[in-house]
């Protein structure tokens, strides 16, 4: 009789690459399609496919740390130091991802409550926003209101607690050091992916906005300002993130891992 276990086992081996990388390819399928759809602006489509891809790329790498094998063998206890969360996310590459957050979330808020629906009234809940130039009154946009930000919104508020809980379960769970870093990196990686996708399309949104308007005032310059350095940093969060989910164990942040404990 055909012994199946070890192939069975051999794709549970691997089932965490094959859902992190599924992820990939079917966020970058169905932004493909999103940005296909009929809208009455280019900046909802986009929107849309930009959310959907940071999602799929979540939840696969959700899945695939799921579907990772857990150790097997008998209980052994190499130290009694408590395990924390931050012991097995990137030193470096945390922290300012958790900054890259903070910046989205101050940029979409300032969005939201100067965002307007324009002279015409089109877009109620805001897509661009009025400002005074010369004596007359216009509307620059495509806006980061709350027309455009809702959804990304919504997708960090789905996403950052199930990444937290994922977390927090590897910490505390079976498994060597190394399962556990990689698990936890590619989880990061993947909100990293999230966050610097949405990062990348707000600084969009506010150069066109400044870069096509006929008058940004100093209000324009300030920001441009502040958010050309901050899209660098989301162009260079977004490859280190993306190489993360792909190849977690090819990826270093600088820091060397510190501790070998196997609390399995």
């Amino acid at each position: 009789m055909l012994d199946t276990v070890p192939l069975q086992s051999r794709f549970l081996d691997h089932a965490d690459h094959y859902a992190r990388w599924s992820g990939l390819a079917i966020g970058i399928e169905i932004a493909r399609q999103l940005l296909t759809i009929e809208s009455g602006d280019i900046t909802t489509p986009l929107v849309f496919a930009v959310t959907a891809f940071g999602l799929c790329a979540v939840g696969g790498v959700l899945i695939g740390d799921a579907l990772t094998l857990r150790p097997q063998e008998a209980v052994r206890t190499a130290s009694l130091a408590p395990r924390l969360v931050r012991d097995h996310v990137p030193p470096r590459m945390t922290p300012l991802l958790l900054l890259e957050a903070g910046s989205l979330l101050a940029l979409l808020f300032m969005g939201a409550v100067t965002a307007s629906s324009g002279r015409e009234g089109i877009g109620g809940a805001g897509r661009v926003m009025e400002v005074a130039c010369n004596g007359w009154h216009t509307s620059i946009g495509p806006w980061p209101g709350l027309y455009y930000s809702g959804p990304m919104l919504g997708a960090l508020a789905v996403a950052t607690p199930a990444c937290v809980w994922a977390l927090r379960r590897i910490a505390f769970g079976p498994g060597g050091h190394q399962q556990r870093r990689d698990r936890a990196w590619a989880i990061v990686g993947a909100w990293g992916l999230l966050v610097s996708c949405q990062v990348l399309l707000v600084v969009l949104m506010f150069l066109v906005a400044f870069m096509d308007g006929p008058c940004a005032g100093p209000l324009g310059a300030v920001t441009l300002v502040v958010i050309c350095p901050l899209g660098l940093l989301g162009m260079f969060t977004f490859g280190w993130s993306l190489l993360t989910v792909v190849a977690p164990r090819a990826v270093d942040d600088g820091v060397a891992d510190e501790g070998t404990y196997d609390d399995e």
